[in-house]
């Protein structure tokens, strides 16, 4: 298994096998924190050659600079079985789409959503807090 695409976006869809995305991202900018970002998706594309078929894991761990996971239960996962490659087929890709509500930052700083496959970090997107200052007051 290879991974092709591991972003966060604010969202993505599967369209009959084509990985759509919309507004992919890597910072979120708040005035206060604890931040929520209300939606966003992971979107992945990953590539399987023969030898990958059987039962796979895919979850999706979010965590802070210090290593301790923020979402609750671990985060978002997807078991599947990996079928026989079609016929023909030097290799297939699959996308593969975790849909997050209520994303909490608690502070600024750096976090990253790691791609677990059947256990094993196979990518880690960044994510960064930023905290931006209130507008100065006129008058």
């Amino acid at each position: 298994m290879e991974v092709l695409t591991a972003l966060i976006a604010d969202s993505a869809s599967d369209y009959q096998g084509k990985l759509c995305v919309l507004g992919s991202f890597d910072t979120i900018c708040a005035r206060q924190y604890p931040a929520v970002h209300p939606h966003c998706s992971i979107a992945l594309r990953l590539l399987f050659r023969t030898g990958d078929e059987g039962k796979h894991t895919i979850q999706i761990s979010f965590i802070d600079s210090d290593g301790k996971v923020i979402l609750p239960e671990g985060g978002p996962r997807i078991e599947f079985n990996m079928g026989e490659p079609p016929a023909q087929a030097f290799f297939w890709s699959q996308n593969f789409i975790f849909n997050i509500a209520g994303l909490r930052l608690p502070a600024p700083g750096q976090y990253s959503l790691d791609v677990l496959y059947d256990g094993k970090i196979v990518s880690r997107i960044p994510l960064q807090g930023v905290q931006i200052q209130q507008p100065a007051q006129q008058g």
